[in-house]
């Protein structure tokens, strides 16, 4: 799926900047499921650190990552290896220099890929809620838009080799991934991953007897609040992607609404069938997973399948994503959006009309496990060392707001008590 260098009529270039300007509520969706799913004394150091995080990831890629992101040059620095042309990173201008004269294409490509980024820089910080740093999490943002989300853009939605896939080994159309399954929530999934193993589990999660205690998060009003926004900037995200990276005709991008809407809808009545029957009502915050995973998993296949194939695929992930919650006790950030976005590119692989997709998709998920993740998890080990990941025993206990901006978000409120982890 390479990205198209034809010029963009006046209509196409209107539709998709004005798409791109409901985007970021797919990021304040985001935010504000992190802040709910979280703990009361740690609310107001959430929602700060969701934007200190977008802020960090939006100066990291302007300096640097926009360089190996770049889809305008149409070179790429490339290595030839087995008789093929193997293109991994852009070669763009440093910090957006020259960007005001680049093709209107190029430029909207841009702003997509700035608004990406801060949406898979907030998967990783709901993992670390109320024990992960503000330096550091701010670092971590740093890191990822530096590095590995620019890298993976390149690949995905430029002329780099996932995208040429079909080109350079007659797989498919190269790699279907229109709305960032990969580059945003499969990376901002296995980040998430990275810290909770580095930064360990929320004190009290698992107790000296060895089984998980549930932590319910302390508004479900902020949580499913979040998700009917992040719903309007989901489809913004999948239409202006579908647009600008497949080149769609405009008489598609209903169906491509419509396929995302079906999927978040489908899902989450999955997830509500499911929690009904195994707890006699339904969990509010499990169908909020479902809802999500039915989001994350239209990223990749909405442009690529019909409506009834777009019901069938969220079905799914609303059966699968509580059960992946429940049993294998991964979070909103690793069962939702790694695992979700992992099953939405495998999908697109099924139901698109390409020969040999399937087999692109899978090398393309395979590149994620067995090459980004121990490069991901490798760099935040090393980052821990220098800005520690996690806030000390006596800064846990009586919540981020306090230990680190000197004040509760609910001053009214009692929100803590001395005994809380005994």
């Amino acid at each position: 799926m390479s990205v198209s260098t034809a010029p963009l009529t006046e209509t196409s270039f209107a539709l998709a900047l004005g798409l791109l300007m409901l985007a970021p509520l797919a990021v304040a969706g985001m935010a504000l499921i992190n802040t709910g799913l979280g703990r009361s004394r740690s609310a107001a150091q959430s929602i700060l650190g969701s934007m200190l995080m977008v802020a960090a990831a939006a100066l990291a890629f302007a300096l640097l990552g926009a360089t190996f992101a770049d889809s305008a040059s149409g070179t790429g620095h490339v290595i030839h290896l087995a008789g093929k042309q193997w293109n991994w990173a852009g070669t763009g201008t440093i910090g957006l220099s020259g960007f005001a004269t680049a093709p209107a294409r190029a430029q909207l490509g841009l702003l997509f890929q700035f608004l990406a980024v801060a949406l898979a820089v907030l998967i990783p910080w709901g993992s670390g809620a109320d024990r992960w740093r503000l330096p550091a999490g701010a670092a971590a943002a740093v890191v990822l838009a530096a590095i590995f989300f620019p890298l993976l853009a390149h690949w995905s939605w430029s002329t780099g080799w996932l995208a040429q896939l079909g080109a350079n080994f007659g797989l498919g159309a190269g790699l279907l991934d229109a709305g960032g399954a990969s580059a945003i929530h499969v990376l901002g999934g296995l980040s998430a991953l990275a810290v909770v193993w580095i930064a360990g589990p929320r004190r009290g999660k698992f107790p000296r007897e060895g089984l998980s205690t549930a932590m319910p998060g302390h508004n479900s009003i902020y949580v499913l609040f979040g998700c009917a926004v992040a719903a309007m900037g989901w489809l913004a995200f999948n239409t202006a992607g579908a647009l600008l990276w497949c080149d769609v005709a405009l008489s598609t991008l209903p169906v491509i609404a419509i396929n995302t809407w079906l999927a978040a809808v489908a899902a989450l009545a999955a997830t509500y069938t499911v929690t009904r029957v195994r707890f006699g009502k339904p969990d509010a915050s499990l169908c909020a997973n479902g809802w999500l995973a039915g989001l994350v998993t239209s990223s990749a296949c909405a442009a690529v399948v019909t409506p009834v194939q777009a019901l069938l695929i969220g079905f799914v992930a609303g059966i699968i994503t509580p059960l992946l919650v429940e049993f294998l006790e991964l979070g909103v950030a690793i069962g939702v959006h790694a695992a979700g976005g992992i099953w939405g590119l495998f999908a697109a692989g099924v139901f698109a009309p390409h020969s040999g997709q399937v087999l692109a998709q899978f090398v393309a998920i395979a590149t994620l496990l067995g090459f980004v993740f121990p490069l991901i998890y490798l760099a935040f080990w090393l980052l821990n060392r220098f800005v520690p990941f996690r806030v000390d025993a006596d800064g846990e206990r009586i919540g981020l707001d306090l230990h680190e901006l000197g004040g509760n978000a609910y001053p009214e409120f009692v929100v803590h008590r001395d005994d809380s982890y005994r």
